[in-house]
């Protein structure tokens, strides 16, 4: 009965949305262009494969070089601006929209205050200038006074990135639980979410769609975003730093830990290995589903056109360096099916990563529904202080590496210092 009652609730929830939009099955090559999206197209044009089989062959080629695919330079236009926070729904709901018409009362009559956000160019571009502008909210705790004798604690952050289509206000909670560990937070915006979604779009469509090569370059984005977000915060004097991760935003965190080993602390709010698999069994993206199946694709081909997203393909990477993680899944998940999070764990497990496994009585969509929300935020809440408090004790400062000395892959392949 219970199982019921949670698939019907489940269920009533993903589908409330009536602004969900099926677009075509488009290849997407030009998004990819400087990664051999140029070649494998006209490899099409000149008819010697086809598009599945060329976008197929450029998925299998990214997910063997990660370093190359998902390499990035570090921004050089940080800057932190105070703004008025707001809504930026992706429903049309009267509830929602009432909500966001009193932010921007309250904006206006003086009510509501101005908080700092990070700001700074993508590395990664795309032809839409807004989304190309990052933004994360900023939460600093302040720093701890030591006594006489007492040794320094590590500057500790964390890096939260809520779910697909998210509005701005999601998961800001996160953010002041966690300065009262002491740990401060950037609450990122995801590619195509909030304020750096182009103004056609009511939802953040273009982040996953059925144009491949678009959501290829949308992962490829946020994660050189969170790499970014941990450069500047290494140049504020950060040494330890983690991330948070939700539906969309665990796939983008977990490839960010993977090809990031500054990532030590790390939570997946829901998981799965493929990335095809979520977006073919998933009651929400069930009308990105539909376009495949009018281009006649099956579950197994999208798997292959989505490889080089998928956290299955970078288990080995990701498991090649020391950090602590955090697995939370549910039964009744219908968008994260649960057998897709039970493979994340069997994969931890065979690969020795350290980490926990917590199980929801609940769905994916309910789980931001009372009482779960606040059983997910005392498993993620606890888990983030216990494992930030484990690397403080095991910390040392002189084997703390500065921004200065942080190396990483750029575009050309090359390593910079």
């Amino acid at each position: 009965m219970y199982a019921k009652w949670m698939i019907a609730w489940e269920t009533a929830l993903t589908t409330r949305d009536e602004n969900r939009v099926e677009r075509p099955l488009e290849w997407g090559f030009e998004w990819l262009a400087d990664l051999g999206g140029t070649e494998a197209a006209a490899s099409v044009e000149r008819g010697e494969q086809t598009s599945f089989a060329a976008m197929a062959g450029l998925n299998a080629t990214l997910a063997v070089d990660p370093q190359r695919t998902f390499s990035y330079r570090t921004p050089t236009d940080f800057r932190v601006e105070r703004h008025f926070p707001a809504l930026y729904p992706t429903n049309v709901r009267p509830e929602t929209l009432q909500q966001e018409r009193e932010y921007r009362r309250q904006a206006e009559a003086g009510e509501l205050r101005k908080a700092p956000y990070l700001r700074f160019t993508s590395a990664v571009r795309t032809p839409h200038a807004e989304n190309d502008l990052v933004n994360a909210r900023w939460y600093e705790s302040p720093e701890k006074s030591v006594r006489p004798g007492e040794p320094r604690r590590p500057r500790q952050a964390m890096i939260i990135m809520p779910q697909w289509n998210a509005d701005a206000i999601s998961h800001n909670v996160f953010g002041a639980m966690f300065n009262r560990f002491g740990i401060s937070c950037l609450r990122l915006s995801k590619p195509y979410h909030d304020v750096r979604r182009p103004a056609e779009l009511e939802r953040s469509d273009y982040a996953v769609s059925a144009n491949i090569g678009r959501t290829l370059a949308a992962c490829r984005q946020a994660v050189a975003d969170v790499r970014s977000c941990v450069d500047w915060l290494e140049q504020q004097g950060y040494e330890q730093i983690g991330v948070l991760g939700t539906s969309l935003g665990s796939c983008y965190a977990f490839i960010a830990a993977a090809t990031d080993p500054r990532l030590r602390v790390c939570a997946f709010n829901h998981a799965s290995t493929y990335f095809g698999d979520v977006v073919w069994t998933g009651q929400s993206t069930r009308h990105i589903r539909a376009a495949f199946e009018r281009a006649g694709l099956t579950q197994d081909q999208v798997r292959e056109l989505f490889l080089a997203i998928s956290p299955m393909a970078y288990m080995d990477l990701y498991a090649a360096h020391p950090k602590r993680s955090l697995v939370v899944y549910a039964p009744w998940d219908l968008t994260f099916r649960v057998e897709f999070s039970r493979e994340v764990v069997r994969s931890f497990e065979a690969r020795g990563v350290d980490f926990v496994a917590k199980v929801l009585p609940c769905g994916h969509y309910t789980t931001g529904e009372t009482p779960y929300k606040y059983l997910d935020g005392w498993y993620i809440g606890s888990f983030i202080y216990q494992a930030f408090k484990k690397l403080a004790g095991d910390w040392h400062p002189e084997s703390s590496r500065s921004a200065e000395s942080q190396d990483h892959v750029t575009p050309e392949g090359l390593v910079e210092s």
